[in-house]
């Protein structure tokens, strides 16, 4: 069993940062890839950044491209989502998932997911 738990979310005005963290516990956390989905209200859930075992790639949604960075502390356990320039359409509640195999966009592949935190964004 894995335990997948973010924290960081709250409401930020437009142009703002915020840091997400997904801290693991059950299994080895470096063996893994980690990724980053989002849910807004009335959409689907949508990819947003993973990244690899080893932290040495990284794949972001275009949407995040050049704003968000994902990074990993695997002495620690965690998973970073570092979100800047935020804009009220990040509004969202964001997931942290675990991926067996490999990093991918795809959340059908993934796991273990953490229960979610809100973030939202005033323009």
């Amino acid at each position: 069993q894995v335990q997948l738990v973010e924290s960081g979310g709250g409401l930020v005005q437009a142009g703002g940062s915020l840091r997400l963290s997904c801290a693991a516990s059950g299994r080895s956390f470096s063996g893994y890839a980690m990724g980053w989905f989002r849910q807004a209200p009335g959409k689907e859930r949508e990819f947003v950044a993973a990244i690899s075992w080893n932290g040495g790639n990284s794949y972001y949604a275009d949407s995040v491209k050049g704003r968000f960075t994902i990074s990993r502390d695997n002495a620690k356990n965690t998973v970073y989502l570092q979100m800047n320039s935020l804009i009220p359409e990040d509004t969202a509640v964001y997931y942290c998932a675990s991926q067996p195999l490999r990093a991918t966009m795809t959340a059908s592949t993934y796991d273990y997911w953490g229960q979610g935190t809100q973030v939202t964004v005033s323009s």
